[in-house]
């Protein structure tokens, strides 16, 4: 999970972005942040 580009990182934006709609999004990226914080 390292070696992933800019280009790779802007496609998994956009398709979480349709999936999950705009107005959720920067809570479950806020949530994603803290597991992976936590992860760490």
């Amino acid at each position: 999970m390292g070696n992933l580009g800019l280009s790779e990182l802007l496609v998994i934006f956009v398709i979480a972005l349709l999936v999950i709609g705009p107005k959720r999004l920067p809570e479950v990226a806020r949530g994603l942040g803290e597991a992976l914080r936590a992860f760490q």
